[in-house]
């Protein structure tokens, strides 16, 4: 979709090429983003499930890749646009987060009477301290990039969102 949301076949797709970039030895740090500007991801594709897609839960997490542990190499996540629910989940399982001025973080799913899943409610507290975290969480309101750097969500916030994926490339030829 144009925001980037998930749905089960591409959840699993996701988990291939993540499989696949575990065992290659040649491939030593992942940058993962969103396509177009309007979002990193937006989470779950509600869309998908409301006209009648089957939800199947991934093991591996959302994007076959929030619950795995044995992935050890080096994951930046790339952030412009909305970074919500699973969306914010994925980049929190990410390594390093760098995001455009216009990125906006937020778990919303309490808006819809859920509670953050695939890690959300374990990762988000031990990132940014249990206040700010319930505060989200609880709230499901949504943070500006510079408030994420500020609560430390966010390793690097760009005024132009044109050098994300230059900085992300540097960042990522520093650690090879």
């Amino acid at each position: 979709t144009g925001m980037n949301a998930l749905h089960s076949p591409a959840h699993f797709e996701l988990e291939e090429i993540f499989n696949e970039f575990s065992t290659d030895p040649d491939a030593w740090v992942a940058i993962i983003t969103g396509s177009g500007d309007r979002a990193f991801c937006a989470g779950n594709d509600l869309r998908y499930q409301a006209e009648g897609g089957k939800l199947e839960r991934n093991p591996m997490g959302f994007a076959g890749l929030t619950s795995r542990f044995d992935l050890k190499k080096p994951i930046i996540a790339a952030v412009s646009g909305y970074a919500l629910g699973g969306g914010c989940e994925l980049a929190m399982m990410c390594d390093f987060i760098i995001a455009s001025e216009t990125a906006k973080f937020g778990q919303p799913e309490v808006g819809l009477g859920l509670i953050a899943g695939f890690g959300g409610t374990q990762r988000l507290p031990r990132l940014i301290g249990k206040g700010h975290a319930m505060e989200l969480l609880l709230s499901g309101k949504m943070i500006t990039s510079k408030e994420a750097l500020r609560i430390k969500l966010v390793n690097k916030v760009l005024e132009n969102k044109e050098d994300l994926l230059a900085e992300s490339n540097k960042t990522a030829e520093k650690i090879i």
